[in-house]
């Protein structure tokens, strides 16, 4: 059973500016770590697997990761049905990310949902109401619709809306929203064409 989120994770998932090092959240990753770690270290028939999938995420439909897996939150995380992760899948859930179904990602895949401050000064932290230092952050959420594929190497950045049926060339660092039935790519990922009746293989 999941808790209600403590009001340092509330801030964190409404795009608020939280303190990463509060010990409720150092908690929950470190949770989400060792679930993470448990995960990577089994061999890819063991069913022990979804188990663990289970109590990272709170759910597990269908689908395979091949792991390593790295979550940072774990539980922040929402996955739809048919999933497939190549090696090195990272998603760093501060806020939310929602993947839905069908599903493909490569390997050394990125989800990244928090951002820390441009300035130095704040970067290198600032005073809560008490006075009490800590490094803040801010966290947007990534949502991937349906059928998307994302190529090897992709990062997705905070705050970004990926549209069904989208794919992702490998490599891109995906920074703005991409919409429905789209090829995109590059650094930054820019939409390079619709996909088509005639990019079909098999009629």
């Amino acid at each position: 059973m999941i808790n209600q989120p403590s009001i340092e994770e509330q801030k964190a998932l409404s795009g608020q500016v939280y303190n990463p090092g509060n010990a409720e959240l150092v908690a929950i990753k470190k949770r989400s770590h060792d679930l993470s770690a448990e995960y990577s270290h089994l061999v890819e028939d063991d069913p022990r697997r979804a188990v663990i999938l289970e109590e990272l995420l709170g759910s597990w439909q269908t689908g395979f990761m091949q792991g390593p897996i790295f979550f940072h939150y774990g539980t922040h995380t929402q996955i739809g049905k048919n999933f497939f992760a190549n090696y090195n899948l990272t998603i760093q859930d501060d806020g939310e990310v929602v993947i839905g179904d069908n599903v493909m990602v490569g390997p050394n895949t990125t989800i990244v949902t928090p951002n820390h401050p441009l300035v130095a000064s704040e970067r290198n932290g600032i005073q809560d109401e008490k006075g009490n230092w800590f490094k803040p952050c801010i966290a947007k959420p990534v949502i991937i619709g349906d059928n998307v594929w994302l190529g090897a190497s992709v990062t997705v950045c905070p705050g970004v809306t990926i549209g069904d049926n989208v794919v992702i060339g490998a490599g891109s660092v995906v920074t703005k929203n991409i919409p429905a039935n789209s090829v995109a790519a590059g650094n930054p990922c820019r939409v390079i064409r619709e996909i088509t009746e005639a990019d079909r293989l098999f009629n």
